[in-house]
């Protein structure tokens, strides 16, 4: 092939056939066959055709797309009349770029990344919003919605994961009942997107013990993101269900894997971690099982890696260690700091809003408590 010289490939053939985007989670079918034939011809440039040969490696879908929208731009009168009709971009690029018959999956991948992109963008919208209550009536919709995303053939593990962070944190809004039911349904999207991302966190409660211990140990910094999300959605779950002790005696694979994390990056997620070490740490009295005052080391990095912007870390300090320790004073001084503080803080406004309601409760209640 030299010069300007064309090759035409059938985007359909036979009396039936039509192209199904199913891969583009759309509904429709399109027949892309033309009037006068039963076949649809989509003329090929030397660039393109040597892409579809692979003497040329694709390195992102977008080198597909701009090759498609310039060979749409010179040849449009040769695209079958039943797709130019179709006024959405969308529909024409997943069309096009998804080249079924080629086996390719180009569509697949701009779907996935879109669906992505809108998980991120929902949750950040989600725990950047200072109104609670709109929340509360809102987020049934979008966990449906995310659901909805997940229940797709092969769900990718950053949506399963962005999932699990979703429900698990709509289940601090509301009643203890429904509080097990999302946590529940948490943990399960953290297992499979955390199994889908390292074989290492695959069957973490299922496995042995001593094999458990073994594949934390070899866990890599490049494994933490899934690990921590893994973590955290199993902490939710235990406090979620404290009263069943099948749920409080899986505390120790818990807390290894956190551990673990906390080994390859002490500071992860402004010490996020430190913040659930700590709340494990004091899930249970010392004559229990329990370390109080190892929490309270936790608790303290917690609040220095956030460097306090993270409310909710002085109110589980004060709920869980200064309760357990019937400390008054360090019980009202944390809580009234954060009743004081600016709940405004990049993925962190929701929960300090939380925090502050929860605050001014937990202030209530104090002098019949101690």
């Amino acid at each position: 092939m030299r010069g300007n010289s064309k090759r035409w490939i059938p985007f359909s053939a036979g009396k039936h056939s039509s192209i199904s985007l199913t891969h583009c989670s759309l509904s429709e079918n399109f027949d892309t066959r033309s009037e006068s034939s039963n076949v649809s011809l989509l003329p090929i440039t030397d660039q393109y055709w040597a892409l579809v040969q692979g003497r040329r490696r694709m390195k992102k879908p977008k080198e597909w797309i701009l090759i498609i929208e310039s060979m749409v731009r010179k040849h449009g009168d040769g695209i079958s009349p039943s797709l130019t009709q179709w006024g959405e971009r969308v529909v024409l690029r997943c069309l096009l770029a998804g080249l079924v018959v080629l086996g390719l999956s180009s569509c697949a991948t701009l779907v996935s990344n879109a669906t992505n992109q809108l998980t991120d963008n929902l949750s950040a919208a989600i725990l950047d919003s200072n109104d609670v209550e709109t929340i509360k009536e809102a987020i049934p919709a979008y966990l449906v919605l995310i659901d909805s995303l997940v229940v797709g053939e092969r769900p990718s593990p950053s949506l399963l994961l962005a999932a699990a962070k979703l429900n698990g944190a709509f289940a601090v809004l509301v009643s203890a009942e429904r509080s097990q039911k999302l946590t529940t349904k948490a943990l399960n999207y953290a297992r499979r997107g955390a199994c889908l991302e390292s074989e290492s966190l695959c069957d973490l409660a299922a496995i042995d013990y001593a094999v458990f211990e073994q594949r934390v140990k070899t866990l890599e910094p490049d494994e933490i993101a899934p690990a921590f999300a893994l973590a955290v959605a199993w902490t939710s779950w235990i406090q979620a269900h404290s009263a069943d002790w099948a749920a409080v005696g899986q505390l120790a694979r818990v807390k290894g894997l956190m551990n673990r994390v906390i080994e390859l990056d002490d500071g992860f997620d402004d010490g996020g971690a430190h913040l659930y070490m700590g709340g494990l740490e004091t899930v249970l009295p010392a004559s229990m099982g329990g370390n109080p005052e190892k929490g309270r080391g936790h608790f303290e990095k917690a609040i220095q890696y956030s460097e306090g912007r993270f409310l909710m870390a002085k109110v589980v300090y004060a709920e869980q260690y200064a309760k357990l320790m019937f400390d008054q004073a360090l019980h009202d001084k944390l809580l009234e700091e954060v009743v004081s503080a600016d709940p405004v803080a990049p993925n962190l406004t929701l929960i300090n809003t939380v925090a502050q309601e929860q605050a001014r409760q937990l202030l209530l209640e104090s002098n019949d408590y101690f």
